[in-house]
């Protein structure tokens, strides 16, 4: 069974536990001898850069994969997020520069209750959840990942989507001050970063907005202070420091894809029958792991979100 119940072992009980334990009990020596190697991220990467931010208290998800999760330490200094960097590790100390107080999400668009959200009523929107996803690369890397936030279907429902919205379109942060890359004067990406769910995508509880993990506030790096999270999808889906939700009737073109369409769709999900231009994605590398596993359809996730899908050429809608 690839998803738990809700009364089934707590995220606690499968990873290490040292990691849940909140920083003050840490300082305290509580979980002094429960720590592993994952545990000098906790102070060595910028991850804690934003401060004093506690979250609010965090519930049993009745979405969790019974894999492992990853070490926080692993989770925070191999990340891809290109506003920082385009190799996995610059990010971790470049990140440091993004502010993540004051901070707004607007939502609008098709929407009958258009809203602009400050970051921390957001963050109360609806209970947060410990959700432990896997998460899986277009370069054919994956980690397992325990993600706080709550299905993206709890604001949606709250904003009143009208009839003509089809689709929902989430842009993140430009500010080429605090994120170097965007001040590249060759770089990889048209910025902002957009990107884009279908409805029913968007709507169906898998879908996450994440504002931390590990039971603590998302580190920067990892795309503070809100983050779309997709675990069917690969990973550059999953936008990150979002400052737009917008509901529209058409289908949004988002940065990869735009940027090149030959190797990037706009659906993708993880399919292991159809390959990357430059990668097979029949296999992946767990972090962690020496040697390849195989790669899953809907990274795991088949028997949840396949009828989204029915009736699709899944190589053309890629």
């Amino acid at each position: 069974m690839l998803i738990k119940k809700p009364n089934d072992i707590c995220p606690s009980e499968i990873t290490d536990k040292g990691l849940f334990i909140n920083r003050r009990r840490f300082m305290q020596g509580a979980a002094a001898m429960t720590l592993t190697a994952g545990a000098p991220g906790l102070f060595g990467t910028g991850a804690l850069a934003q401060g004093k931010i506690q979250l609010p208290p965090i519930k049993k998800s009745a979405y969790s994969t019974s894999e492992p999760a990853n070490s926080f330490k692993d989770i925070s200094t191999y990340v891809n997020f290109y506003e920082f960097g385009t190799d996995k590790s610059s990010p971790v100390t470049r990140a440091k520069s993004l502010r993540t107080r004051p901070w707004t999400v607007k939502v609008s668009g098709e929407v009958k209750r258009p809203k602009t959200y400050d970051i921390d009523e957001l963050l109360r929107l609806a209970p947060l959840e410990e959700r432990i996803y896997r998460l899986r690369c277009v370069e054919a890397w994956s980690m397992v990942v325990p993600w706080v936030g709550y299905s993206l279907s709890e604001l949606i429902k709250r904003v009143e989507p009208t009839g003509n919205a089809k689709f929902v379109e989430f842009t993140t942060l430009h500010d080429p001050d605090q994120m170097p890359e965007q001040r590249a004067l060759f770089g990889s990406l048209d910025w902002p970063y957009v990107e884009g769910l279908r409805m029913d995508e968007a709507m169906h509880p898998l879908a996450i907005l994440g504002f931390g993990l590990y039971g603590e506030v998302l580190p920067n790096q990892n795309g503070a202070p809100v983050r779309l999270i997709v675990p069917w999808k690969y990973g550059f889906k999953s936008a990150k420091s979002i400052v737009s939700i917008r509901f529209v009737e058409q289908q949004p073109v988002n940065s990869w894809q735009k940027a090149n369409p030959r190797e990037y769709g706009f659906y993708s999900n993880v399919n292991p029958a159809v390959d990357h231009p430059r990668w097979s994605q029949a296999t992946e590398r767990r972090i962690g792991e020496l040697l390849k596993r195989k790669t899953l359809m809907f990274n795991g996730y088949a028997d949840q979100v396949a009828q989204l899908y029915a009736g699709m050429d899944l190589r053309k809608f890629y």
